[in-house]
């Protein structure tokens, strides 16, 4: 067998791991679930412990198929923005406290608030993080700064054990190879970096002190791109593989869908379609937008940030419906992962996305004026409001489940259009094509929709499921030395192209213009009944 790369992804649902050919094709996969704590008090937690069970299977699945000796490096990505806190000996001090964790949200005024503020923020307290890092803490502290905070007050036994508060993929890095690191990548949304062209690298110790940090939890900063160690035999032999391969430092799921979608010169866009959804591409600036969440991160090079923003809904509104909504009256059974209300059944229940997506394609574009609102847990860009939620609007007794699934598709498809007005304003010119990755995407009709209600050619990159692992696993054979970023792009194969269609256009853009309207007059009604 040739040369391999384990890549790994851990996603919110647990590690997706592939063995990856040097030339960027998946050779086998598997995935290990994990479970979810959502409470109604702003908690959401996991269990690190059972992301390394799930990791210790899901890699034995594909060794399996696999020669240890030929295995190249192992390269790692996934969710970012979550904290784990980390005990002495190693182990997790604590549950995860996942990007979706508001119940720090009462002590954030006291950090970025003040009497005079804008949507949450005190100018005086949050432009020295916008200045030096593009950005700030989360208002609702759905972020390691309000992580932070949580450890230090109401979970003070678990900081107390605590030694260091890493990212998740700095982490796994840590298992693999004995060594607590962080880039300026990984640590983007803990805003403590200087983010300005030809700054040195390092924390800003003004900011750690702002964003009541303590400098004594965060981890060893190094370039993003480095490679942090070997293989520890120990680990090694638990996942079944040889010790000594390079391990590469945690890189956030944005960073390695740029390389995975092929989009990797300046200002080429890719989009991607998983249980959310973001825009973005290289640039030569830093940059924020405060009023609609969009702003410059860390990138692959100091040279060139990427863009930041993030649709918390997208891939997860339909997992919503099929799991909570769908019933069985036409013989589909339902069920599936629980990523809603507690007691679904398991991913392998029927009915599958592929019959659901079927179902979509009966109904007409448009939905006969169906339009669904897919804020189900709030929104952040084009908009930070984390009281919104979800709805249909325009149901009628001629309303069936072929178009409440595809009102879904096409709700979200007009949640990127509005995304996508203010990305172009953003970067001060118009988007030509777009790149697209993720879950979402391997539907075609889900495609031609976003085509259509975006108006733009949208480029459907081969296997769209595994493209951030295909990204990763190229990514540390940039770290290595052993191709350049650019030279990546070749590797990225496009299967389809799906072009706007015209009458689509039109139904979408009425739609739209309709869509554009509801936050300005829904807002209030969501405050009054959610802002409590």
């Amino acid at each position: 067998m040739a040369p391999w790369i384990l890549a790994i992804d851990l996603g919110n649902g647990g590690p997706k791991v592939a063995a990856v050919s040097l030339e960027g094709q998946v050779l086998a996969s598997a995935f290990s679930p994990v479970s979810v704590t959502i409470e109604t008090d702003g908690t959401a937690t996991q269990d690190a412990g059972e992301w390394l069970t799930a990791l210790r299977s899901a890699v034995r699945e594909v060794t399996a198929q696999c020669s240890r000796a030929d295995l190249h490096c192992v390269a790692i990505t996934g969710q970012w923005g979550s904290s784990v806190p980390v005990a002495a000996d190693g182990s997790p001090a604590g549950d995860v406290l996942l990007w979706a964790d508001t119940r720090a949200a009462k002590h954030m005024p006291e950090l970025i608030g003040g009497p005079l503020s804008v949507m949450g923020y005190a100018p005086h307290k949050v432009l020295p993080f916008v200045r030096i890092t593009g950005g700030g803490p989360n208002v609702q502290g759905a972020d390691p700064t309000g992580h932070s905070q949580l450890l230090q007050r109401e979970l003070r036994d678990v900081g107390e054990r605590t030694v260091a508060v890493l990212e998740p993929v700095d982490y796994l890095s840590f298992r693999l190879t004995g060594r607590a690191l962080a880039t300026p990548a990984s640590m983007s949304l803990s805003w403590l970096t200087d983010n300005r062209p030809g700054a040195e690298l390092g924390y800003v110790d003004k900011l750690v002190g702002l964003a009541g940090r303590r400098r004594e939890w965060l981890p060893e900063l190094v370039p993003t791109g480095t490679i942090a160690g070997p293989l520890l035999g120990p680990v090694a032999d638990e996942l079944g593989l040889l010790p000594g391969v390079p391990v590469t430092t945690g890189l956030p799921d944005l960073h390695a869908a740029v390389v995975g979608s092929g989009a990797v010169g300046p200002y080429d866009t890719h989009l991607a379609v998983s249980t959310t959804a973001w825009l973005t591409c290289r640039v030569p600036f830093k940059k924020t937008d405060i009023l609609h969440s969009i702003a410059t991160l860390p990138g692959l090079d100091s040279q060139y940030p990427l863009v930041g923003n993030n649709i918390e809904t997208a891939g997860a509104a339909l997992a919503w419906l099929r799991e909570q909504i769908i019933s069985p009256d036409d013989g589909l059974v339902g069920g599936g992962t629980g990523i809603g209300a507690s007691g679904a059944a398991p991913p392998g229940a029927v009915p599958s996305y592929d019959q659901i997506l079927e179902l979509a394609a009966s109904a007409p574009v448009g939905c006969e004026g169906l339009i669904f609102m897919p804020w189900l847990a709030g929104e952040r860009s084009p908009v930070e409001d984390h009281d919104l939620r979800a709805g249909w609007l325009n149901l009628s007794l001629r309303t069936d489940r072929a178009a409440l699934v595809r009102s879904v598709l096409e709700g979200v498809a007009l949640n990127l259009r509005w995304l996508l007005t203010h990305y172009e304003k953003f970067l001060n010119r118009p988007v030509a094509t777009i790149r697209a990755l993720g879950g979402g995407i391997r539907s075609d009709l889900w495609c031609q929709i976003i085509a259509s209600t975006l108006d733009r050619p949208i480029e459907q990159v081969a296997d769209p499921l595994n493209a951030q692992l295909r990204g990763v696993a190229m990514w540390a054979r940039v770290c290595l030395g052993e191709l350049t970023l650019a030279q990546t792009r070749n590797l990225v194969p496009v299967q389809q192209v799906f072009e706007p269609e015209p009458g689509d256009r039109v139904i979408y853009e009425e739609h739209y213009r309709e869509f554009r309207k509801l936050y300005g007059s829904l807002k209030g009604f969501y405050h009054r009944l959610n802002g409590g």
